[in-house]
This record gives structure tokens, C-alpha cells and sequence, in this order.
């Protein structure tokens, strides 16, 4: 199938992308404005969602869009409202996983699986833990601190082998700054309650999306799926939950992916091994104490195996 028109970089300003950034920075102003009059269980789905949905945005912005002018849209996604993630190293990594052999350990930097030989290192309490998390409520409940936890690893990491990417940390602090002076000194919301109420919830809807994506198939056409959800689900993550079609076509800007997902929908599950799930209720509740994947990668080790294994998913809820 080509796409030659549908994946070159825009010609013009796609409206709907700045539409939703609109809402989405509208939102969040309103709502942290507004914190100390709603109930922290509305805060939380609110928060969570419009967080989520900026992740979404980053993405779209990753992929070339909204504009013809890549600074007009990083300027568009960088306001850092989850706090924890610099853009330039979510782009970096995002881009990397596009290109990886999908799913391998040693590659692709989105991989939740181990190498066999990180694997066989384990003991019993971490297998039990990794088995955990490749469940659905293990993935929701703890994946978000598991995921802080190994990004803040492989940054220190890279802090004491001189790899830091100070670069994008600094564009990370220009970005967090007003945010926080926001909602800390404006909205006088305290830090413990921003992190619980919004970036965890955020956290926990993305590794919902993350969860049912991707599996390790022998065959790589097989190793991305896709999630037929309800329209609000499918536009906090602007329709890539539609993840198989958007490996096939990556600069598809979001909301033209629908219509091409209806026209090419039975061509690309015979391509993808029929991995679809009919919403992420089915999700949840069919991995929800059932490890979905093993944690360790079964397949043969690629050509390039002998290069050392990549350190933790850093960027994994994208």
C-alpha cells in the first residue's frame, strides 16, 4: 500500500491538531484554577485525561504535525505538564523505536521485555514482579512508578558516564518552569497532590494504550495491535490506539487514521496476525491477573545482538 500524499510533511496548518491543542492548554488552565472547588476523584480522571492527551499531542508532534515548521510545533508541545519527561529525549527515543527491530530488548528503546540474559539474572522476586506487571492491574497500579523509577536510573546512569543529554534537560527545565509556577505559586496546588491527581492518573491511562501494543511475534509484521475503543478513549489518544496502522503509515496525522483504518481494517489484521481487541475493557479485564506477554524476549537474539542490551525503557508510555 503507498502513501505517498497522506505521509509527507504538512503544506498547511492542520487545524484539528491546533484545535486540540487549544483544549487541551484551556483545559488544563481551567482545571488547575478551579482545583480547590472539585472533588480530588474528578481531579484525578480530568487531570489524568488532559495529561494524557498532551502525551498524544507530543506524538502527533513527533510525527511532523501540525504544521510545515518543525520549531512552531515543538514550541506547540513543549510546556512540560507531566513534569518528568524531557520533549527532546521523548522525540529522540520515539523516533528510535519507529526504527528498531520491534519489541527487542537490545533495540527497540519501547520494549517492556528483558534479553534472556537479564532475565536468567533475576531472582524469584523480580520474575514475580515483572510477571505482575505484564498484567493489566500490575501495569496500572505499579507501572507508573516502576517507569519513573527506571527513567531516573538510566538518567543517573548517563549523569556519571558523561552521556547526559544536558541539552535537552535544560529545554526540559525552560519548559517545566512556567508550569510549575503555575500550579504551585498561582494555583497554590501543592506538589504531592499535582503528582498524585494528575501525573499518575496520566501515567496510568498511557500505560493502558502501551499495554495491548505491541507483542513479539516471529514474524514482525505480527508484533503491533490495535484497540477498537470508544470515541473518547480513541481522542485522549488521538487514534493511536489504532497502533497497527499507524506502524504502517507513522506521518498519517491523527484524525485521518479512522477512515483509513475502515478502508484497510480486514487487509491489516491479516497482515498483523488478527492482534485487535474490541476495547481496552476487554483488555483490562481479560489480562487483569494474567500476564499478557512473558517478560522475557523469546525470540532469536538479532544480528546485533552483541552490542550491549539497552538499559530500562525510558520512554515507554509513549
Amino acid at each position: 500500500m503507498q502513501w505517498h500524499r497522506l505521509t509527507c510533511r504538512p503544506v498547511r496548518i492542520e487545524w484539528p491538531t491546533v484545535a486540540v491543542a487549544v483544549c487541551i492548554y484551556a483545559g488544563f488552565a481551567a482545571l488547575t484554577w478551579w482545583y480547590d472547588r472539585l472533588p480530588p476523584p474528578l481531579v484525578a480522571v480530568l487531570g489524568g485525561y488532559l495529561l494524557a492527551w498532551h502525551g498524544s499531542l507530543q506524538h502527533e508532534v513527533i510525527h511532523g504535525h501540525p504544521t510545515p515548521w518543525r520549531a512552531v510545533n515543538e514550541l506547540l508541545a513543549r510546556p512540560g505538564l507531566s513534569l518528568w519527561l524531557p520533549f527532546g529525549l521523548y522525540r529522540d527515543s520515539h523516533l528510535a523505536h519507529h526504527r528498531a527491530e520491534l519489541t527487542c530488548p537490545q533495540q527497540d528503546p519501547e520494549s517492556w521485555y528483558l534479553s534472556p540474559r537479564a532475565w536468567a539474572s533475576l531472582g524469584a522476586p523480580g520474575r514475580t514482579c515483572l510477571h505482575l506487571l505484564n498484567t493489566s492491574v500490575g501495569r496500572l497500579v505499579l507501572g507508573p512508578l516502576v517507569l519513573l523509577w527506571r527513567f531516573a536510573a538510566t538518567q543517573l546512569r548517563a549523569a556519571r558516564g558523561g552521556t547526559l543529554d544536558a541539552a535537552a534537560w535544560a529545554g526540559h527545565a525552560l519548559a517545566t518552569a512556567p508550569v510549575l509556577a503555575w500550579v504551585l505559586w498561582v494555583c497554590r496546588i501543592p506538589l504531592g497532590e499535582y503528582l498524585l491527581l494528575f501525573v499518575y492518573p496520566y501515567l496510568a491511562l498511557t500505560l493502558l494504550r502501551t499495554f495491548a501494543e505491541h507483542q513479539a511475534e516471529a514474524l514482525p509484521g505480527q508484533r503491533t495491535s490495535a484497540v477498537e475503543t470508544h470515541p473518547l478513549m480513541a481522542l485522549v489518544y488521538l487514534n493511536n490506539n489504532l497502533h497497527a496502522l499507524h506502524h504502517e503509515c507513522p506521518r498519517v496525522a491523527w484524525y485521518r487514521l479512522p477512515r483509513l483504518w475502515r478502508r484497510h481494517r480486514a487487509r491489516i489484521l491479516q497482515a498483523n496476525g488478527g492482534h485487535c481487541y474490541p476495547g481496552y475493557l476487554t483488555v483490562l479485564w481479560r489480562y487483569a491477573l494474567r500476564p499478557r506477554v512473558t517478560p522475557c524476549w523469546p525470540l532469536a537474539a538479532p544480528a546485533s545482538s552483541g552490542a550491549p542490551a539497552l538499559p530500562a525503557p525510558a520512554v515507554a508510555p509513549r
